[in-house]
């Protein structure tokens, strides 16, 4: 029964680890979806974040002008019921977790859509998640087994004494002390060699990381190279970044255009400054250091 009560507290554990390892890379990749869009021209009674959250969970939300008093309000939104001629549900109803609710159709209110096909970003950043995390447990398990690459053998009457001499073991004890019991020739080591590839899967870790950072466009090196890589080649490699933008960002700015078309409003949206720092001055000044080598090269 006590062995398999420490089999069961050792399953929990790892289990424990890991849907914490994947909560943390799903709040990171989160975090760093909803911070990429610039909203302009907002009112005041709109939270962007929120916002961005929502397209990020729901794929959808929905802007309109509240009777209430509220304001402009961007909400969550349920839609659903009859479609137009392009498949956009013309009956929407906003509503809160606050219990707030209104009814709304074509006339009074704008679907913001998450991207070009609708829907939300959430499966997406979970895989991502679970693959991020499931390698953060093989690279901790494989260095971990380089400090311990041990089978140990011995009576089941010294089992609870082996597992207290390797606790100690494991905790970096200077010395260890058996008692007068411990029989020395009827335990049995075996050397696992595990071998040492926690520098490859941490390797394919960023490797998948920057495949994340390319589906929610952001600037990565998805591949190591030793030398500088020249500004050609930058481009190049940022190209999958760039075009992953367009599905999120046109489909915000499709929103806007007809926000400012129904209610007289200057709503614009665009990625962040240091998201496009790639088609800027980044690239002008790598551009110019690399001219001005090849300039000193040439003069020489």
């Amino acid at each position: 029964m006590a062995k398999r009560k420490n089999q069961n507290r050792e399953f929990w554990q790892s289990a424990k680890i890991q849907n914490a390892g994947i909560i943390q890379y799903y709040n990171r990749l989160t975090e760093l979806s909803i911070s990429m869009f610039d909203w302009q021209g907002l009112p005041d009674t709109v939270d962007p974040r929120f916002l961005e959250l929502a397209l990020f969970t729901d794929g959808h939300a929905i802007f309109f002008q509240d009777d209430g008093g509220l304001g402009y309000l961007a909400l969550r939104c349920a839609i659903g019921g009859h479609l137009d001629v392009y498949q956009i549900p013309v009956e929407r109803y906003a509503y809160a977790t606050n219990g707030y609710y209104n009814e709304l159709n074509a006339e009074n209110s704008v679907i913001i859509f998450n991207n070009m096909i609708h829907t939300p970003s959430t499966l997406d950043v979970e895989v991502f998640a679970t693959r991020l995390s499931d390698l953060d447990r093989a690279i901790d398990v494989n260095a971990k087994a380089q400090k311990t690459p041990v089978l140990i053998q011995c009576e089941e009457s010294q089992r609870l004494t082996m597992k207290n001499l390797y606790a100690q073991y494991e905790g970096n004890a200077p010395v260890i002390y058996g008692d007068k019991n411990l029989n020395p020739n009827s335990i049995k080591v075996l050397k696992t060699d595990a071998p040492y590839v926690a520098d490859s899967l941490y390797e394919l870790r960023t490797q998948i990381w920057n495949e994340a950072l390319t589906y929610l466009g952001i600037s990565n090196i998805s591949y190591q190279k030793s030398e500088r890589l020249i500004t050609d080649e930058v481009i190049r490699n940022q190209g999958g970044t760039i075009a992953s933008r367009y599905s999120r960002l046109n489909a915000r700015r499709q929103a806007c255009d007809q926000i400012n078309a129904m209610f007289g409003l200057n709503v614009t949206c665009d990625y962040r400054e240091d998201y496009r720092e790639l088609e800027g001055k980044e690239i002008t000044s790598e551009t110019e250091d690399t001219n001005g080598q090849q300039g000193g090269e040439n003069d020489e």
